[in-house]
C-alpha cells in the first residue's frame, strides 16, 4: 500500500473515532443532566419517632431502626433517644450507641441526628436546673460525634412566661453549644412546643446565642404554642400566627428539615400543610442537606404514612421551580 493512501485510511478512521468519542461524550452528558434534572435537591432521612408505635406497641427492637429506613429507601437515619430507654437500662448506653454504629455500617445508612427528649430543661429560669440539664445533654453529644452525626435536636422548655425564657434559654443554649464544638457537633431547636414554637422569639434566642453551631430544626407541624392547663402535651389552646412565615424564618439557620405529615387526600397531598409551597421556601433558602420524614398519622399504617410523605416531597421537588 502507499505510503499517501494509508495516511488517508488512517484520518479517516481517526475521524470515525474522534465522531464516535464525541457521541459518547455527548450522549454521556445527556445522561447525567437527565439524572441530575430527576434527582432532588435535597436527601431523604427518616425520622425513627414515625416508626415509635412499631418498636413501642409492636415489639420490634429499636436496633431494626437502619435496616428498615434502608429497605424503604432512605439513606439517612434520624435517632430518638428515648426509644432506647429500655436497651440502655439493660446493656449500657456505650453499647447501644456502638450497636447503633455497627447497624448503620452494616446497612450503608448515614447517621444524621439525634432527638433528645428527657433529659432537663434547658430554659428553666433556675440555673441550677438549667446547668444539670446542660451536663444531661452531653452524652448525646458524645454519642452523635460517634455515629458521625452532625447534630442532636433538643427541646427548649423550663418556662413559658417570654420574659423569663428568653434569658434563660440563651444561656442554657450557649453553654450546651460550647461543649458541643470541642465535638464538631451542631445543637438545634426544633419548634417543638410552647415557646420554641413561637418562630419571632425561638429566631430572636438564636441569634443572641450568636454560635455558628446553634441553630434550627424547622418542622412543617408543630406550631402549638400553649396548651390545656399549661401541659406541655395534649390539646392546643393557642397556635402561632402563621406557620408557613415561621418555617420561612427558621429556615434562616437551619442544619436540618422535619417534613410532617399527618393525612393525605386521593392525590396524595399532605391536607392540613400545602408542601409544594414550603418545599419551594427549602430550596429557596439554599438548603440540600437531609430533609426528614415524619409522618404522625393515625389513618395510614406507619409505613404507608412514611411512604406517602415520601413521595410527596419527590414529586413537589419535581414540580417547584
Amino acid at each position: 500500500m502507499k505510503p499517501s493512501v494509508f495516511f488517508m485510511l488512517m484520518l479517516m478512521l481517526m475521524s470515525v473515532s474522534c465522531k464516535d468519542i464525541k457521541k459518547d461524550q455527548k450522549k454521556t452528558s445527556e445522561e447525567q443532566s437527565e439524572v441530575e434534572a430527576s434527582s432532588p435537591f435535597f436527601k431523604l432521612s427518616l425520622a425513627q419517632w414515625s416508626l415509635h408505635r412499631t418498636f413501642n406497641d409492636d415489639g420490634v427492637s429499636p436496633f431494626k431502626f437502619a435496616e428498615i429506613s434502608k429497605d424503604m429507601g432512605f439513606e439517612g437515619l434520624e435517632y430518638v433517644n428515648h426509644l432506647y430507654s429500655k436497651q440502655i437500662d439493660s446493656l449500657g448506653f456505650d453499647t447501644v450507641i456502638d450497636s447503633l454504629k455497627t447497624f448503620s455500617e452494616k446497612h450503608s445508612m448515614q447517621n444524621v441526628l439525634i432527638m433528645v427528649d428527657n433529659e432537663g430543661n434547658l430554659a428553666s429560669p433556675d440555673e441550677a436546673e438549667r446547668d444539670q440539664a446542660v451536663e444531661n445533654h452531653k452524652k448525646w453529644i458524645d454519642a452523635a460525634k460517634k455515629l458521625g452525626c452532625h447534630s442532636i435536636r433538643v427541646n427548649t422548655f423550663g418556662t413559658n412566661d417570654p420574659k423569663e425564657w428568653l434569658p434563660a434559654v440563651v444561656d442554657g443554649l450557649k453553654k450546651l453549644s460550647a461543649y458541643a464544638t470541642t465535638q464538631n457537633i451542631n445543637i438545634l431547636c426544633e419548634n417543638h412546643g410552647w415557646l420554641s414554637s413561637d418562630a419571632f422569639l425561638l429566631m430572636e434566642a438564636i441569634g443572641m446565642v450568636g454560635m455558628d453551631n446553634c441553630g434550627t430544626l424547622p418542622d412543617f407541624g408543630n406550631w402549638c404554642v400553649k396548651r390545656k392547663d399549661g401541659e406541655k402535651w395534649g390539646e392546643c389552646v393557642e397556635e402561632f400566627s402563621d406557620k408557613y412565615k415561621g418555617i420561612e424564618m427558621m429556615l434562616k439557620e437551619a442544619k436540618a428539615v422535619s417534613a410532617k405529615s399527618y393525612d393525605f387526600d386521593e392525590k396524595g397531598n399532605e391536607t392540613t400543610l400545602d408542601y409544594f409551597r414550603i418545599m419551594q421556601m427549602v430550596k429557596d433558602s439554599g438548603y440540600t442537606g437531609f430533609v426528614g420524614v415524619e409522618y404522625e398519622g393515625e389513618r395510614l399504617s406507619e409505613k404507608e404514612g412514611i411512604e406517602a410523605t415520601k413521595q410527596l416531597l419527590l414529586k413537589s421537588a419535581e414540580t417547584i421551580n
